[in-house]
């Protein structure tokens, strides 16, 4: 049988390492060798003896996904095997956290990680529950975590004599070290005349970066797990 679908670039080769890389611009393989951590229902194939489990987010993690809607509905993949992840054909990036490091990210552009990351919901800095519920998942430790994005992302440097506002809808993650606070853009004067609705932003000071995505908030399809 022959035909294009059959590209070097479209095959699936056997994996020579363990952990994961990028299948293509828009799903991530993970060679499994014990177990790793991804968004439930974002499997879409795997080969050899795994197993998926639901991944309980603890008690305060629940109330926080209660109150605010944000959270990571995560599963748990262990044994020993292939899997292939991806979700609504988002591109898909890999971010290589090392010791020391702390990135803070938005639950919903989460795909899968190592199990080597700690992570926790927190409420993001300068904004509680007056910005709309801003909650984010801060990862600390070492290993990978692969981020999922509609569109190709903005990474936008931050620096001490250039802070970054970013539409709290289309942020997807930044330097955790960097300081957080609500901007208003435009008095309610303005508002009324009409203005660009962008009435709030998410400040950040500091030194690191703030990755935004090229689109507002969407609704969230239900996973199938």
């Amino acid at each position: 049988m022959k035909s294009d679908l059959f590209a070097s670039e479209h095959l699936a080769e056997a994996a020579t390492f363990p952990g994961m890389t990028l299948q293509n611009a828009k799903s991530v393989k993970y060679t499994v060798q014990g177990e790793m951590r991804a968004l439930q229902g974002s499997m879409i194939a795997f080969r050899g003896n795994l197993q998926f489990e639901h991944k309980s987010q603890g008690l305060g993690g629940l109330l926080k996904r209660a109150l605010t809607g944000e959270g990571l509905p995560l599963m748990t993949v262990r044994g020993q095997g292939e899997a292939w992840f991806a979700h609504e054909a988002q591109n898909c990036f890999i971010v290589e956290v090392e010791q020391g490091d702390a990135l803070t990210v938005n639950g919903r552009n989460v795909l899968c990680f190592d199990a080597t990351l700690a992570y926790e919901i927190k409420t993001v800095k300068g904004a509680g529950m007056t910005g709309g519920g801003l909650f984010n998942s801060v990862f600390t430790g070492h290993g990978k975590i692969a981020l999922i994005c509609e569109g190709n992302p903005v990474v936008i440097p931050v620096t001490p004599d250039a802070p970054v506002h970013v539409d709290t809808d289309a942020v997807v993650g930044w330097s955790e070290q960097l300081h957080t606070s609500l901007h208003r853009s435009q008095s309610l004067g303005s508002m009324v005349r009409g203005g660009s609705g962008e009435a709030v932003q998410l400040k950040l000071e500091g030194n690191g970066f703030v990755i935004v995505r090229p689109s507002e908030l969407t609704p969230q399809k239900k996973s199938a797990n």
